[in-house]
């Protein structure tokens, strides 16, 4: 709390809850009154918890690694992917389809997501993004030329983001 109190933040609100073996904190973060919503703010927030729970939390470095070797512990084995991976179109009106992805978090996701999307021509008109621990959880406004995605072209998108985020390692050019 000292760390977000350095940095101008309140904490106006926490909740704790378990579902099965996972625990999660939500803290509803505020500065001057307002929610943080500012991206370079929210990884700053990130990181501040992050290197916190490194810091008086080294056993914590286990379960933020996903499976790679990351700060004092290494994880006894890597996250299987497979196991996370949701991709699902979804009608939102006569001129777009709503996106959800639900996949292991890594760096460059985001990106690798929009590149994928893009590449199949379809736009990216808003989007959601919120991760939950090791999961990312997305939503994306999409549409094709002005229009909601056929169940084509649908099926088309969600093939290639499953095939490519089940599989980070896979080279750009094989989807």
């Amino acid at each position: 709390m000292k760390a977000l109190k350095d940095l101008g933040l309140d904490v106006t609100k926490g909740s704790v809850s378990t579902e099965s073996a996972v625990t999660q904190t939500k803290f509803h973060i505020m500065r001057s009154g307002r929610k943080v919503e500012d991206p370079d703010t929210l990884e700053k927030i990130r990181l501040t918890v992050i290197n916190n729970l490194l810091q008086y939390h080294p056993e914590s470095s286990e379960n933020l690694a996903m499976g790679e070797f990351f700060g004092i512990k290494a994880p006894e084995k890597k996250v299987d992917v497979d196991v996370v991976t949701h991709v699902i179109v979804e009608d939102d009106g006569p001129k777009r389809s709503m996106l959800y992805i639900e996949t292991a978090d890594r760096p460059g996701l985001l990106l690798e997501i929009v590149k994928i999307i893009t590449d199949v021509n379809v736009d990216v008109e808003s989007a959601e993004i919120d991760t939950e621990g090791l999961v990312a959880k997305d939503k994306f406004h999409v549409s094709y030329r002005g229009a909601k995605l056929n169940s084509s072209l649908s099926q088309v998108l969600v093939n290639c983001l499953r095939y490519y985020l089940r599989r980070p390692e896979t080279d750009e050019d094989s989807y």
